[in-house]
């Protein structure tokens, strides 16, 4: 006996396509630099710079985006203890331009990485609803916080690209 291909197809994530595309917008590089190409070979002495009339320093942004990236990737699958949101803005800028440590400046690029790579496993699970609000917060689902952490790296990375030009290291 033959088996129903509708059945094959039922169970097809109708939404890979759109888990891709997700993936491909956290990674960048299609309508913007990627983070890779705007922290790369940054030099250590103008990490805490803050050029004239810019409020951060290279290192202020590159934090920023680590913390606001985890604290995405918190809400968006909270350990069973629950969410908890960081005081706004207070704990998402970092007070110093300088870098805490020699090592800061790495370590919080590998954060970065990492915690996308987290949040793209989240998307790209069959089983993993996009449009399904979360029982936590105001509505909010997995593809608009996808959306929003890539709206919220291209901002920034922006930024950063700026900096770079202003200190005279942007050669692309």
């Amino acid at each position: 006996m033959m088996k129903s291909s509708a059945k094959s197809h039922s169970t097809a994530d109708q939404h890979e396509p759109l888990r891709k595309e997700l993936a491909a917008l956290l990674q960048g590089g299609q309508a913007h630099v990627t983070f890779d190409d705007a922290v790369k070979d940054f030099p250590a002495e103008l990490r805490g710079k803050v050029p004239e009339n810019l409020p951060y320093s290279a290192w202020q942004l590159l934090e920023h985006l680590r913390i606001a990236q985890r604290d995405i990737l918190d809400f968006s699958s909270p350990p069973t203890g629950g969410y908890q949101p960081l005081e706004w803005p207070e704990a998402y800028w970092p007070k110093s331009p300088e870098p805490p440590s020699a090592q800061a400046w790495n370590h919080a690029i590998a954060a970065i990485r990492k915690d996308r790579e987290h949040f793209e496993s989240l998307i790209m699970k069959p089983e993993a609803y996009l449009f399904k609000p979360f029982r936590w917060g105001n509505g909010q689902n997995l593809l608009r916080e996808a959306l929003l952490i890539a709206d919220h790296a291209a901002y920034h990375l922006g930024e950063l690209i700026v900096l770079r030009r202003l200190l005279g290291i942007w050669h692309k």
